[in-house]
């Protein structure tokens, strides 16, 4: 919205600041991180007067949970909110791919709504039929993966991109699309299952986003792009705005989300950050560096699988409970180690992440 006054420069002056993405992105964060700030309590006294126990805490979880009974969840909607003030505000609104992104961002976010106001209203854990929250996703994430292939230049519409490899590109063809509900979809699954300890979620979450606002304007400046020996896809640098209104908004949750969370993220805001990682790396054409950068998550989601299909043939268990975080809680560490530790693989993963950009 504010990018109109950069039609109001003559070249010099302070309104061509706002031709730089850099100057609208700092601008989208301090946008969100701000409105997290002054709307966090409110929203959360709201949240405690309107579900009144809180979120369901699991019979089979660790011990430990339940003293966290009564807390409140849809945590998700302050970092939404500001997400989509910093990015309304800042972004250049005639771009395609902030709309992709901010289209599957919101889609996930109303799954994901839909879901914990079952579970509170229901007080059990069991929310949203999984089949319709499969169905809905797969629209969402299809719809997401058709846009962006009608969107890229036509040299790079239905491929795939290889990291460490220059213009190593795959032609999926008519298979990009399911290749794309395949990387949104299992992003946006994967951090929810991440989302289990206090602040475990965000961060990794916020560490990712950055990594991906890096990829992004790299990949959407044609000097850079060919310099890494990267596949140059203009305007998607203008998604380091919308990254940038994600960082902001996911530190004001952090605020209050921090040991002992003053409310939980809830499936209204880690499946909706998880889509916004997948569509952003269909975007960028980089979805198999998702997997590394996300490294965290891909684990999170691997246990849980390993598990499922281990009792189903086995009728034991590899891990002590899964996702993975519970094992370790059950094996006695504290919730706070856990969570930081898992903060620094989600830095390291994601500094490798960075690296396949120059090692090619």
């Amino acid at each position: 919205m504010l990018y109109w006054l950069a039609s109001l420069s003559d070249g010099g002056d302070f309104f061509n600041l706002f031709r730089y993405i850099t100057f609208r992105a700092g601008g989208a964060f301090f946008t969100a991180l701000i409105f997290g700030f002054l709307f966090g309590r409110p929203l959360i006294d709201l949240l405690r007067r309107k579900q009144k126990k809180g979120q369901p805490i699991r019979d089979d979880g660790p011990q430990n949970h339940f003293s966290k009974a009564g807390t409140p969840t849809m945590g998700g909607l302050l970092i939404l909110a500001a997400l989509l003030v910093g990015t309304l505000l800042w972004a250049r609104l005639d771009n395609g791919y902030v709309w992709i992104v901010l289209l599957v961002t919101l889609g996930f976010a109303l799954i994901g709504f839909a879901d914990d106001y079952a579970k509170v209203t229901k007080q059990h854990h069991a929310g949203l039929s999984g089949k319709v929250r499969l169905a809905i996703g797969l629209v969402i994430a299809a719809s997401a993966g058709a846009a962006a292939a009608w969107l890229h230049p036509d040299a790079l519409s239905g491929q795939l991109a290889l990291p460490f490899f220059k213009n190593a590109l795959i032609n999926l063809g008519f298979l990009f699309v399911p290749f794309a509900i395949i990387v949104i979809l299992g992003a946006a699954n994967a951090v929810n299952l991440t989302d289990g300890l206090d602040g475990l979620a965000i961060m990794p979450v916020m560490i990712a986003a950055a990594t991906f606002a890096v990829i992004a304007y790299m990949v959407g400046n044609a000097n850079f792009a060919n310099y890494l020996g990267v596949h140059f896809v203009p305007g998607t640098g203008e998604l380091a705005v919308f990254v940038a209104a994600l960082i902001g908004g996911g530190l004001g949750f952090l605020w209050y989300n921090a040991p002992p969370a003053a409310v939980f993220m809830g499936d209204t805001g880690s499946l909706a950050l998880g889509g916004a990682l997948g569509a952003i790396a269909v975007v960028t054409k980089h979805e198999i560096v998702l997997a590394i950068v996300g490294g965290l998550f891909v684990v999170e989601a691997l246990s849980v699988i390993i598990q499922v299909l281990y009792f189903k043939r086995t009728g034991k268990r590899v891990f002590l409970m899964a996702p993975i975080h519970h094992h370790f809680e059950k094996k006695g560490w504290a919730e706070p180690q856990i969570v930081i530790r898992f903060w620094i693989i989600a830095l390291i993963l994601a500094l490798i992440g960075l690296a396949t950009l120059k090692l090619r």
